[in-house]
């Protein structure tokens, strides 16, 4: 490839030229807008807790869990993380919270969630187990953490995180304050399959 000249000599202005994202590899191109969206296999989970908290405070927690069965035959591709924590009613109470992915773990009395296809009116189904609990994940190995405050999260893996047949990716919200009030978590995952 020749070595042209960034810059136009006579204006200054930056040269720049267009890429195909099917024909120019080095196209930076997000990669959920190929396949799986043109088959419709780009799906999200979400749940949500809360509590009034006595007055010594205490904790919310809320869990999510994406299985990819052993014999699936697709691949799931994490796309993002988001939730929230709020705090509503404190007297002078202290926060913390994080998020929390892990790389299988156990749920406590979990529940199933029903994965939407997130192109609209499409009939095609996840091949991924989801369930949701109110509880801590227990076992399994953490693998990223992030702290919260209260408020929104969003946490971008782009197709980064890959759960083959066979795995399972479980993401906890907890917050915790140390006096009277009212919290809230909530958290959703949003993945494409191939």
């Amino acid at each position: 490839m020749p070595n042209y000249r960034i810059f136009n000599r006579r204006n200054g202005r930056y040269f720049t030229r267009g890429t195909n994202k099917y024909t120019n590899p080095a196209a930076s191109v997000p990669p959920e807008s190929a396949t799986s969206k043109a088959v419709a296999q780009y799906f999200s989970i979400n749940a949500s807790n809360s509590a009034s908290l006595g007055i010594l405070g205490g904790s919310v927690n809320i869990s999510i869990q994406i299985a990819n069965p052993v014999n699936s035959g697709k691949t799931l591709y994490l796309k993002q993380i988001l939730g929230y924590t709020n705090v509503s009613l404190s007297l002078l109470s202290s926060f913390s919270g994080q998020v929390t992915v892990y790389l299988g773990g156990t749920l406590t009395s979990p529940t199933a969630v029903v994965p939407a296809n997130l192109q609209l009116g499409s009939s095609v189904t996840s091949a991924a187990t989801t369930n949701s609990s109110i509880f801590a994940v227990s076992g399994g190995t953490s693998f990223s953490l992030y702290p919260l405050f209260p408020g929104p999260l969003q946490i971008n893996f782009n197709g980064d995180v890959i759960v083959p047949p066979g795995q399972t990716l479980t993401v906890n919200v907890l917050g915790t304050i140390t006096i009277l009030g009212i919290m809230g978590a909530g958290v959703e995952a949003l993945w494409w399959e191939n």
